[in-house]
């Protein structure tokens, strides 16, 4: 594992990666476990078997205290860096913790928890808490003096590691239905569901990412997606079962391109909202440029498209020229440039954008499907498939069918493919939802089938395609079903000016209206373009007013019409009215999972004024001025 090392005298980063050893990890997880243990006997915790939080970014610590739980029969209960107090307190208590690892900033969160956290009895920084400072100016002290007033003991991590090295615990094999960790959903509703994953959901896991990646002891990964995610883990579990190599990210995603630059991954799994980044700056650059760069750039496309679509077998993403003057310096302005496996999960993944991206990388970009409740990888699309759009077929530890929805009219007895909601089963799935029977008794079926709430299709080759979630379905007042996560992925593929999108129908409503957040680098040229004056992407309240500008919301209605009759969308499918706003959805507005998916619920609370008056315009005749 590796990390670029902060120097404070210059308040810069490293240049280079430092390493330590599979050796050294593998002492340290040793250590650290029987630390864990040592201190939780000290405390009295009455059971054999219990959780260990965990709350920090992605860091090498991380890893070597989910390996340290492993060791010991313990099971780690990760919490993500970006969640707030009351979801926090909800998991520590809902998960019965009397330890929580994690880096310094969140010891004073936890402090002042305390009072509502009756379990907690144990902190253990990940960073140091003394530095040489005089005696009574530390952190420890400061820390301390705090935390022994609420029954709490705060412990450095290398702390813990001495005490686990004097005790010669020996570690604790684990059996494959012992616990590996109860991993919290990111959830767009309500509280997050604990999922209980054994050893033997997670090593099918695994076992269907490694099938998929087919990765060596030479490659190179880097860490970024949140491991409180499933996804994430899974990926670095495939890595370290290779012997491969995981550097980590700085901690900061503005940084992650540079971070990328230097490190020279040699695969890299991502979600759809930073591959749509990739999209629109890449387009921006190639197929979209004036003059012989934008001609070249798309007969370039037209090339490798056309090599991607033969058939299986003789299908390609590569061309022997393209792929030595033009595609190498496309992959290494992103720090690709050594990249040979490139995949995409937690949500769908417009197949446009998939499609471009893999002819503009020269390396496929695949597409697989999974949950945090099974594991992580149900279907792995299979060499040699450069079709875009589906998820693969089932991988080998997973059954798959699928179940008719009368009542949003899917039917696996449709026309051309069947289509129904996903049901799995087999070795990967998890053990069902801790200290929640009712969510267990809706979901997994007595046979074994779990209920995946994602709708999907499946086609004459076996290939899984993920249409929209359940739950996500909308019926417009005149009685048509919209999936509006298809529509939302259609417009943020085809249109480089919008970041995210929000579609939206009301139930009484006959029309959709949608909420898009904008791209400051491409939309500050359209917007001065559009009204004659210059507008910088750096000058956030230019941009702000520019967007809520009849003129400019009315252009880029126009462009979102354009791409909805090119897209073959429904005459009820297309949005009626929009509204423009820089970053109307984050994580800390709570409007975006720490996964980046959008809660809509919340979304449609937090815009309910402008959804009213969107539809007060429309009812009044009076959307937005465009040619329909």
């Amino acid at each position: 594992m590796g990390v670029r090392k902060w120097f404070p005298e210059t308040q810069s980063w490293d240049n280079k990666y430092s390493w330590v050893s599979y050796s050294n990890v593998a002492e340290r997880r040793k250590n650290f476990g029987a630390g864990l243990v040592e201190l939780h006997h000290r405390i009295n915790h009455p059971q054999d078997k219990y959780g260990i939080g965990l709350w920090c970014q992605n860091r090498p610590e991380w890893q070597i205290t989910d390996l340290a739980c492993m060791s010991q029969g313990l099971f780690a209960v990760s919490i993500y860096e970006t969640l707030g107090p009351d979801a926090t307190e909800y998991i520590i208590n809902h998960a019965e913790l009397a330890c929580v690892v994690c880096s310094l900033p969140h010891i004073p969160t936890l402090l002042r928890l305390a009072p509502r956290l009756p379990r907690l009895k144990l902190i253990i920084s990940l960073d140091q808490l003394e530095n040489g400072e005089m005696e009574g100016y530390s952190k420890r002290d400061a820390l301390s003096v705090i935390a022994s007033d609420l029954g709490i003991q705060i412990f450095s991590m290398s702390e813990v590691e001495k005490i686990g090295l004097e005790s010669g615990r020996p570690m604790r094999p684990v059996g494959p239905e012992d616990l590996y960790t109860i991993n919290y959903t990111s959830g767009t509703t309500g509280h997050p569901k604990g999922v209980l994953l054994t050893h033997a959901a997670t090593l099918a896991g695994n076992t269907a990412a490694r099938i998929g990646a087919k990765s060596s002891s030479d490659d190179v990964g880097i860490s970024y997606l949140p491991l409180a995610h499933i996804m994430e883990r899974l990926v670095e579990h495939a890595t370290f079962a290779e012997g491969a190599s995981c550097g980590f990210f700085r901690g900061d995603i503005l940084g992650l391109v540079d971070d990328m630059l230097i490190l020279q991954p040699t695969g890299f799994v991502s979600v759809p909202r930073l591959f749509n980044r990739f999209n629109s700056a890449i387009r921006a650059g190639t197929i979209e440029a004036e003059g012989f760069r934008g001609t070249l750039s798309k007969r370039i496309l037209d090339t490798k498209v056309a090599s991607m679509k033969l058939p299986i077998g003789q299908a390609t993403v590569q061309h022997w020229l393209w792929d030595r003057i033009f595609t190498p310096k496309i992959r290494g302005k992103v720090g690709l440039g050594r990249a040979t496996k490139l995949a995409s999960g937690s949500a769908p993944l417009d197949p446009k954008v998939q499609e471009f991206l893999s002819a503009m990388f020269g390396v496929r970009l695949a597409q697989g499907y999974g949950m945090t409740e099974t594991a992580g990888a149900v279907t792995v699309p299979l060499a040699g498939d450069f079709d875009t759009g589906h998820v693969g077929p089932p991988s080998p530890v997973a059954e798959i069918c699928l179940e008719s929805i009368p009542e949003l009219q899917y039917s696996v007895d449709d026309k051309p493919y069947p289509r129904g909601e996903l049901l799995v089963r087999g070795p990967i799935l998890f053990k069902g939802y801790y200290k929640n029977e009712e969510e267990n008794k809706k979901t997994i079926e007595e046979d074994g089938w779990f209920h995946t709430g994602d709708v999907a299709t499946v086609d004459e080759l076996g290939r899984f395609t993920i249409i929209d979630r359940k739950k996500n379905v909308l019926k417009l007042s005149q009685g048509e079903y919209v999936a509006p996560e298809r529509l939302e992925n259609v417009y943020t593929a085809n249109c480089s000016l919008i970041a995210n999108a929000f579609v939206h129908g009301d139930s009484q409503e006959s029309t959709l209206v949608g909420i898009f957040g904008i791209n400051p680098e491409t939309f500050a040229p359209f917007a001065a373009k559009v009204l004659g004056q210059p507008i910088s992407h750096e000058d956030v309240a230019a941009l702000k007013r520019a967007a809520r500008n009849p003129k400019v919301q009315g252009e880029l209605f126009n462009i979102l019409q354009t791409i909805g009759r090119k897209n073959k969308f429904n005459k009820y499918e297309h949005v009626a009215n929009i509204l423009l706003d820089v970053e109307p959805f984050t994580v800390d507005n709570d409007l975006l999972t720490p996964t980046l998916k959008l809660k809509r619920a919340q979304a449609a609370r937090e815009f309910r004024g402008e959804i009213d008056r969107m539809y007060a315009e429309i009812n009044k005749t009076q959307p937005i001025k465009g040619k329909l």
